[in-house]
């Protein structure tokens, strides 16, 4: 009985260090310092194509920023724009960077630099919708502590694709018409077969 009440008290000691750990660690966005610039090589309202078309992203460190010593890497992602959050629970914006659900998809992670460019091809899975640019800086534990982001102004669209090629028509066509001549087929054989 005492055993059971010593497993059962480190596991709530255990639980509750995990549960401040987390706690502690977690950034929100309306603490983190703006320091970083960034830009995006689309033009505002510019309509992209998923594996087509690519993104430019350069930032650097603002020059009224201060020191950068504790940045350690640079995340830079995609992120929904506010008119493509709307009714869309899934790609709500929220201050706890853990339940933020805006920047979904990883443009890069890199070391930091004060300042850096990258190239994106836009990838073939990313959602139809209007989009922004953010950089995070983070520390050496992995956590933002600084960020950077295109908006207001400069937001651009990303067309996806649909899926279907034409390889994929023509080979829908091919069955199509396969399983119709089978069906016809199958149907004449029987009716002879009831006939005799």
């Amino acid at each position: 009985m005492a055993r059971q009440g010593m497993v059962m008290a480190l596991l709530v000691v255990v639980l509750a260090a995990g549960c401040w750990e987390s706690a502690s660690a977690a950034a929100m966005l309306s603490q983190l310092k703006a320091t970083l610039a960034v830009t995006a090589s689309p033009t505002p309202n510019q309509v992209l194509h998923g594996g087509e078309d690519v993104i430019t992203v350069t930032w650097s460190l603002n020059a009224t920023a201060g020191t950068d010593a504790e940045y350690k890497k640079v995340k830079v992602s995609l992120c929904y724009a506010p008119v493509s959050q709307k009714e869309r629970e899934w790609r709500k914006t929220h201050d706890d960077l853990k339940k933020d659900k805006t920047c979904q998809f990883k443009v890069t992670e890199q070391p930091y630099a004060a300042t850096g460019k990258v190239e994106y091809r836009v990838a073939l899975d990313i959602p139809t919708a209007t989009y922004f640019v953010r950089a995070y800086a983070l520390d050496a534990s992995g956590t933002q502590v600084a960020y950077g982001q295109t908006l207001p102004g400069a937001t651009f669209d990303v067309i996806s694709i649909t899926g279907v090629t034409t390889s994929i028509k023509v080979a829908a066509g091919v069955f199509s018409t396969f399983s119709i001549a089978s069906l016809a087929f199958f149907f004449f054989i029987e009716k002879r077969k009831k006939n005799n």
